[in-house]
C-alpha cells in the first residue's frame, strides 16, 4: 500500500483537496479531526492533570486550552507531548486496517507533517498551498478567527514557503477549485507509479 502524507498551513485548501480525494475513493484520515476525538476522550485525563480547569463534563474546553497554550511555546509544547503520540497511535491503526482490507493507497492529512518529524514516514508528501493573501481572506471569514489568533497559529507552523520546498508535490488552490483538482489528478497518476515503501517504515516504527 502506498502511504501519502498531505499537509499545509491553516486556511490553504487541505480540507478542500481531501474531501475531493475521498470523493475518488481514496481513504483520508484527518490529524485535526482524531484530536477532537481525543479531546472528548483519552486525551481528557492527561489534559486536565497538565493543565487544570481545561476540561468539563467529560470533554477538553478547546477555549480554555487555547486561552492557557497559545503564545507559551513551553505550554504548547506539553500539551504536544501528550497528544501527538495519541494521533499517531490513531494513524497506525488506520494505515493497519486500510492494509487488511487490501487498499492500494491511503492518505495522512496531518497539518504539523513537518513540524513533527514525519516527513520521510511516507512514499510522498503533498502541501497543499496558497498565497498569504488568500489565506488571511479564507480565515478571517471564519467566526472566532482575529489577525492575532492567525499570527499565533502560523508562528508555530514551519513557513508556507519552506513546506513548498520540502514536498514531492504541491497543490496550488490559488487557481481555483477546478485546477486544483487538476492538479491533484495529475500528481495521483505520478504517485501510483512509486514503489510503495512507506507502509514498512510504520510497521517498523511499532516495533521500537
Amino acid at each position: 500500500m502506498i502511504v501519502i502524507g498531505m499537509t499545509g498551513s491553516i486556511g490553504m485548501g487541505k480540507s478542500t483537496a481531501a474531501a475531493y480525494l475521498r470523493g475518488l475513493g481514496i481513504p483520508v484520515l484527518d490529524a485535526d479531526r482524531v484530536v477532537h476525538e481525543l479531546y472528548a476522550g483519552a486525551a481528557v485525563p492527561l489534559i486536565e492533570a497538565a493543565f487544570p480547569g481545561t476540561t468539563a463534563g467529560g470533554v477538553v474546553d478547546r477555549v480554555a486550552l487555547g486561552a492557557r497554550v497559545l503564545g507559551s511555546p513551553e505550554a504548547m509544547k506539553r500539551l504536544e507531548a501528550i497528544v501527538h503520540p495519541l494521533v499517531r497511535a490513531a494513524e497506525w491503526r488506520f494505515l493497519l486496517a486500510e492494509q487488511d482490507k487490501g487498499t492500494p493507497l491511503s492518505i495522512l492529512e496531518i497539518p504539523l507533517l513537518f513540524e513533527t518529524g514525519a516527513g520521510d514516514l511516507f512514499d510522498a508528501v503533498i502541501v497543499v498551498s496558497a498565497s498569504a493573501e488568500a489565506q488571511r481572506e479564507r480565515l478571517l471569514d471564519r467566526p472566532g478567527m482575529t489577525i492575532e489568533k492567525l499570527e499565533a497559529i502560523n508562528a508555530r507552523q514551519m513557513p508556507d514557503a519552506e513546506k513548498r520546498a520540502r514536498a514531492d508535490f504541491v497543490v496550488d488552490t490559488g487557481t481555483g477549485l477546478e485546477d486544483s483538482r487538476r492538479q491533484i489528478d495529475a500528481i495521483l497518476k505520478d504517485i501510483v507509479t512509486r514503489p510503495p515503501l512507506a507502509y514498512q517504515r510504520w510497521a517498523a516504527l511499532q516495533d521500537i
